[in-house]
């Protein structure tokens, strides 16, 4: 056979096949439109919805039974990323990671965040996801300082002494919960069309809200009504090995870390003494007109040791500054100013 009859039989299948493909066009590459402005998303609990810094969003102040407490001071609308924006708040105080991620659970009225995260998506082009979770699941920190809350105002022994022996394993079963939550958002990511190296998946850990170093005047129901012991226990313990943990969810899900066990360091509830306005948590925190209300009732305390409008800010600055680097893993940490920076194991 000639050269020109090879060629000939080589090409006319070639020819038939692009035909074949011009009649059956590729379909539309999935994801969002290539012009679609970049996003920020932030997920997770109360400390991400912007619990404690007031200024709630329509709709998640105890509306319809809603009481994510989403504020307009939350950390993810102070947050900046170069070429981003666009932000969008999932978080939902009270959330554990089930909710976070896919679940066919309701909590305060709202389902799976992983589930809104997809709707997003698709519609923007997702650049950072930022969580936050954990805190609700086996450790359950705010039942904890309930509990301690209890101890004071019985004049029991300190709470952290029937604590300290389970906190542990405590944090130990939650550790593959928030691993299978952040799994579940790369999942949803990816099955519209992202790939893990398209947008970054950070996880947060929680400051310590309360410390041991406050005015004896504070340590009551006018401020922060609980034992020196107890207060010694989250700071020092309680917290760090709930950020432990954290970084080892962050890890195994090949997730991103930011430490924030001692961020509100000498600014935790109280500890400004007669300057409140120097502090970056809520002391206790009573919603007196909810008390009047048998439905809102419950929630009256649901604000107290939050980080407020000034700790989310200091928080966003921290993960501003974190989200410019490439490292993998770094802690919130005040400048000479008194500012937070992401202090990586280079710095």
């Amino acid at each position: 056979m000639s050269r020109r009859a090879v060629a000939v039989v080589l090409v006319f299948p070639l020819l038939a096949l692009l035909l074949v493909v011009s009649d059956s066009p590729y379909p539309s590459r999935p994801g969002p439109p290539r012009d679609a402005p970049r996003a920020l998303v932030a997920m997770g609990d109360s400390t991400m919805s912007g619990e404690g810094a007031g200024n709630y969003e329509p709709g998640t102040n105890g509306e319809n039974d809603n009481w994510c407490h989403r504020s307009r001071d939350a950390s993810v609308w102070k947050t900046r990323v170069a070429g981003v924006g666009m932000a969008f708040n999932l978080a939902c105080s009270g959330a554990n990671s089930e909710q976070v991620g896919i679940t066919d659970q309701v909590r305060n009225t709202e389902g799976s965040q992983a589930r809104q995260l997809a709707e997003i998506a698709r519609r923007y082009r997702v650049s950072v996801v930022v969580v936050a979770v954990g805190a609700n699941d086996d450790p359950r920190f705010a039942d904890v300082l309930g509990t301690c809350l209890r101890a004071w105002i019985e004049r029991r022994a300190d709470c952290s002494k029937s604590m300290a022996d389970e906190w542990r394993a405590r944090v130990d079963r939650m550790v593959p919960k928030v691993e299978r939550a952040l799994r579940d958002v790369r999942r949803v990511l990816q099955d519209v069309g992202y790939t893990p190296r398209s947008y970054t998946l950070v996880l947060q850990s929680y400051a310590a809200p309360v410390s041991p170093d406050l005015p004896l005047d504070l340590q009551n129901l006018a401020g922060c009504p609980l034992r020196t012991g107890d207060l010694s226990w989250v700071g020092e313990r309680a917290v760090p090995e709930l950020s432990a943990g954290l970084r080892e969810a962050a890890s195994a899900a090949g997730a991103r870390f930011l430490d924030l066990a001692d961020a509100g360091r000498g600014r935790e509830a109280c500890a400004g003494g007669k300057k409140p306005e120097e502090e970056w948590f809520t002391r206790l925190t009573v919603d007196f007109d909810g008390l009047r209300d048998e439905a809102r009732a419950r929630h009256a305390l649901q604000e107290s040791f939050h980080p407020n409008a000034r700790g989310h800010e200091q928080f966003a600055r921290c993960m501003t500054d974190f989200l410019a680097t490439t490292a993998r893993s770094a802690a919130c940490r005040a400048d000479g100013e008194g500012n937070l920076r992401a202090v990586t194991d280079r710095d």
